[in-house]
């Protein structure tokens, strides 16, 4: 990865000093900033060469999340992806506001928040190693926790929409993860129709 300025320190610190205020704690660390060093590790793990915007975003990319719960939309499909929707603009204003409090221009922000907004994914090489990135921190990291509380039918379901986001790179990544025998079993259902 590039040299890291100053500039570029401050911001993840403050990244990271927003996701500390997260209530709910994995081993003691509050969960979303568990999740941003995630994406970070993954990021430098996948793509070396990353930009700034793009390590940026990804370290942003579930910034102060718990306050917007999902328990504010409808429990179905459609519910879902307007909390998604919803989560995808408050992430890129949150972290447009930390980036402009320590001194990053409009050139460098809106790139950030382009990424953190999903926006022309398939298209644009920096959404979909984002995306890529996103989908390895959850096979990785929270499958093994979710699937159990869901039917799996809806488990295999995620899968094949996680596999069809990711792209060449991002799946070669994901085969090769140390899953649990129960993860594995449902990956290769999910796969087999592919």
């Amino acid at each position: 990865m590039q040299p890291e300025s100053e500039q570029f320190q401050s911001a993840i610190e403050k990244f990271d000093a927003a996701n500390a205020q997260d209530p709910t704690l994995v081993a003691g660390i509050p969960a979303e900033l568990v999740y941003a060093r995630r994406m970070t590790d993954w990021l430098r793990r996948l793509y070396p060469d990353a930009g700034e915007s793009l390590q940026l975003a990804a370290r942003a990319q579930h910034i102060r999340r718990w306050m917007i719960p999902r328990s504010r939309y409808p429990m179905n499909r459609a519910g879902y992806h307007q909390w998604r929707t919803s989560l995808y603009a408050f992430h890129a204003d949150q972290a447009g506001k930390i980036l402009r409090e320590v001194a990053y221009d409009d050139a460098t922000i809106a790139p950030v928040q382009s990424l953190l907004r999903k926006e022309k994914l398939k298209s644009d090489p920096d959404t979909q190693t984002l995306e890529d990135v996103a989908c390895l921190v959850f096979l990785e990291n929270y499958l093994a926790d979710f699937a159990p509380k869901h039917e799996e039918k809806k488990v295999i379901d995620i899968l094949r929409r996680t596999w069809k986001k990711m792209s060449d790179q991002g799946r070669a990544a994901a085969i090769g993860l140390p899953l649990s025998p129960e993860v594995a079993r449902l990956v290769q259902i999910a796969l087999s129709a592919e």
